[in-house]
């Protein structure tokens, strides 16, 4: 027999199902959540995720807006992953929101079996690093609504 291990590939469609129905039962102590943008959705591009601001940093309490855009060839590639809540944080382009996969190490050296939840709390935890806890942040309530869910849409429907 041989002696390497033989990996299943799951389809795409699969594991987005296995993700919506994981951030539908909620996870964890529930600072962090996610799911679909339009249950019409049949090509489940378009998902927005929430952060609660981890405690002892400026983002204590607030609450960050996200929208995750996983194109046809996620999980193999990370989805587009931008803040719709201004927030300062390194990895994050100020002008657009996006989180700069060069930035942010979990982009830059994606591994399929990483998933949103994994995205999600990986910033949160980004949030605590020296680097951005005591950042100063835009006032609350500044959200941003540059990319509608219709542009999301758009983009999901030339796939």
């Amino acid at each position: 027999m041989d002696s390497e291990e033989s990996r299943v590939v799951v389809p795409r469609n699969f594991r987005l199902l296995e993700e919506l129905e994981r951030g539908e039962k909620g996870i964890g102590d529930g600072t962090v959540s996610y799911g679909m943008d339009d249950a019409d959705d049949i090509y489940m591009c378009s998902w927005t995720g929430t952060i609660i601001g981890p405690q002892n940093t400026v983002h204590e309490g607030r609450i960050y807006q996200l929208k995750l855009f996983c194109d046809k060839d996620y999980p193999d590639k990370p989805p587009a992953v931008r803040f719709q809540t201004r927030i300062n944080m390194t990895c994050v382009n100020q002008e657009t929101g996006m989180v700069e996969p060069g930035l942010f190490p979990m982009l830059t050296n994606w591994q399929r079996e990483y998933t949103m939840e994994d995205i999600l709390l990986t910033l949160k935890k980004e949030m605590s690093a020296p680097q951005n806890r005591k950042l100063h942040q835009p006032p609350e309530g500044s959200d941003d609504q540059r990319m509608e869910q219709k542009d999301l849409a758009q983009r999901c429907a030339i796939l």
